[in-house]
């Protein structure tokens, strides 16, 4: 982390707010070991990318925007997000970092901001022990959730009974009801 962190100082992103970052890593195929990117990963993707210097890096940089990636390739990256963040071996994030990641992955209109904010607020509230950790299989689901059912304001057409969302985003639902009645 120690290089990724010196390169992002010399092309000015903050390595924990700026999205592109992890675009970068995602594009470079840093996929080996979870939080970090092994030399021949760095070595083969500067030169599949041409990048030899801090000016190419900077030149590149417009073409980390996630606006410009189609449904799949997003789904793609939002995977890589959640896997290369992970620490060694697990298979989960903890919470907090989930809530983050979500905030700079899905800013800019990926996902409605009040779906983004309602989700992030209910993680941050529940008191719910089992979802201290987020699965792969649990961050997969908010985005595919939040594809079928886009308006934040409405849960309209969601059925619990019928559905085959796993239980955090059914308890999110539950949520978002008690919210939306006390609304009215």
């Amino acid at each position: 982390m120690e290089g990724i962190c010196k390169l992002c100082e010399q092309l000015d992103l903050d390595p924990l707010e700026d999205v592109r970052v992890l675009v970068l890593l995602w594009k470079m195929g840093a996929n080996k070991k979870p939080a970090e990117i092994q030399k021949e990963e760095w070595m083969a993707a500067c030169h599949k990318l041409q990048l030899d210097s801090i000016d190419s890096f900077k030149k590149f940089l417009p073409q980390l925007d996630t606006g410009f990636m189609d449904r799949e390739e997003f789904g793609d990256f939002y995977k890589f997000c959640f896997q290369f963040n992970r620490a060694g071996t697990h298979k989960t994030l903890e919470k907090d970092l989930v809530v983050a990641l979500l905030r700079m992955c899905l800013a800019g209109g990926r996902v409605e901001p009040d779906r983004l904010d309602s989700f992030c607020d209910f993680l941050e509230s529940t008191k719910d022990e089992t979802y201290s950790k987020i699965t792969l299989d649990q961050w997969r689901s908010f985005l595919d959730f939040s594809y079928e059912y886009p308006n934040a304001k409405s849960l309209e057409g969601y059925d619990d009974s019928e559905s085959a969302w796993p239980v955090l985003i059914d308890e999110y639902c539950e949520y978002m009801g008690k919210k939306m009645g006390k609304k009215k």
